[in-house]
């Protein structure tokens, strides 16, 4: 037993930034407590041979933490060894620490997994109509919640929800690996996050998460297994992470047409730096679903291998919202389809109800200090003609293919904005500057 020894007591402190992109420190701070009264999952009969089903010893020993309200909470110690469980449920002032070579598996028996109601934003499940199928580790309306440890492991064992996908058997949305919803307070650090059965890390309707020391694993071609997607949520800090997964490593979003218009709740004041990673999507996105709107977004020091799109920034008719006040400064990519692109033809929509007239809007967008090498295209910036795109601002930009290879430069319509040295030359409506850029850069 190893529960005397975990002394943490580190504070982490969120940042945000302001409309100018500069980082200043938010207003939320997410204390990494030091938790007096531990437990082990040994201790309500825990075994970690990888073949033994824990859900019960989870659930015995979370609703310990839960009803006996320990002052200053209680920390869940998951030793060494492979504990199979079905999905569960944490609690507020609790924290979940897997020490080294702990591994949380899910089981891949799928038919009992449990059902839970579709957010209110999106209307239905992302992939089926109905409800959709509960997070691996789920919180709802909860506080004061930490996950973290030694680099142990929370594996997700999606291959059987994959197939599902591919195969179109699946009845209901798949579940994320770890779901908090309407929550506050929360910290995941120090934990390798492999094989999600849909998104990894899905804070929904929160405030005040801190996501670090992370490292985010799934095969390349596993579908839409987002890195972290923070969702209608606010003061958000994603850093220091490695993320190589089948879709988008970052994914900021805020609801699904009519559904988020009506619900009403943006993303606002996240940032994301240092965050290295591969996919065949995006590497830092924002949406497509912006339905309630985006602002206030920071993304710096990023460094992607293999992507497909560097920064991408994607709605579609239908969805609403503003997203605004965006910077993105210096990233480093290699081997990318794309290096920038800006576009609102991205998405499908739930369903028919959606309106044609709810235009996105897309303004005030910074992008700076960006270097690309094997990039097949610079830059793809393509507006709507009732609804351009206003201040897209670039500067310090140089993407480049191979020599020899097909290489396409910019390409850009309905877009305002201006560029300082940005190479190869931008399209026209980015060198014609309208005198609003100069300012900010």
């Amino acid at each position: 037993m190893r529960l005397a020894c975990i002394t943490v007591t580190l504070f982490l402190i969120l940042k945000c930034c302001t409309a100018s992109g500069e980082a200043v420190t938010c207003t939320g701070i997410v204390p990494m407590r030091y938790r007096t009264d531990k437990i082990s999952i040994a201790d309500f009969g825990g075994v970690g041979d990888g073949r033994t089903l824990n859900t019960k010893a989870f659930n015995e020993a979370i609703y310990r933490i839960k009803h006996l309200r320990r002052r200053g909470g209680t920390l869940l110690y998951i030793p060494a060894g492979v504990y199979l469980t079905e999905s569960f449920n944490l609690t507020s002032r609790m924290t979940l620490f897997l020490a080294k070579g702990a591994v949380i598996k899910a089981t891949q028996k799928t038919a009992n997994w449990p059902l839970i109601a579709p957010l209110p934003s999106y209307g239905r499940g992302r992939e089926r109509p109905g409800g959709r199928y509960m997070s691996f580790i789920h919180g709802e309306g909860l506080h004061d919640v930490i996950i973290t440890g030694e680099k142990g492991t929370i594996d997700g064992q999606g291959g059987v929800w994959w197939d599902m996908w591919r195969k179109r058997t699946l009845r209901f949305t798949r579940p994320n690996l770890i779901e908090f919803k309407d929550s506050r307070n929360i910290i995941i650090s120090n934990v390798i996050f492999k094989n999600s059965p849909f998104w990894n890390i899905h804070p929904v309707y929160c405030s005040n998460v801190v996501i670090q020391h992370v490292t985010i694993l799934a095969p390349p071609d596993s579908p839409n297994t987002d890195g972290i997607d923070p969702d209608s949520s606010s003061h958000i800090c994603i850093e220091d992470s490695y993320i190589s997964t089948g879709d988008d490593l970052v994914a900021v979003k805020s609801g699904w047409d009519e559904y988020g218009i009506s619900y009403g709740r943006p993303s606002h004041d996240i940032t994301i730096r240092r965050v290295t990673g591969s996919s065949r999507f995006a590497g830092i996105g924002i949406g497509s679903e912006t339905s309630g709107g985006v602002y206030n977004i920071l993304a710096e020091d990023i460094t992607l291998y293999n992507i497909g799109v560097g920064i991408h920034i994607k709605t579609n008719i239908g969805r609403g919202g503003i997203i605004r006040n965006i910077t993105v400064s210096d990233v480093y990519m290699v081997n990318a389809r794309k290096g920038i692109k800006i576009t609102a033809d991205v998405g499908d929509h739930p369903d028919n109800n959606y309106n044609p007239n709810a235009l996105p809007v897309i303004k005030h967008v910074r992008i700076r200090n960006v270097r690309g090498e094997k990039v097949q295209q610079a830059g793809l910036i393509k507006g709507l003609k009732n609804s351009p795109f206003m201040d897209i601002c670039l500067t310090n930009i140089n993407l480049h293919g191979t020599i020899g290879s097909r290489y396409v430069a910019w390409q850009c319509s309905d877009v305002n904005g201006g560029s300082i040295q940005v190479k190869p030359s931008p399209c026209s409506e980015l060198i014609r500057s309208t005198g609003t850029c100069s300012s900010q850069f």
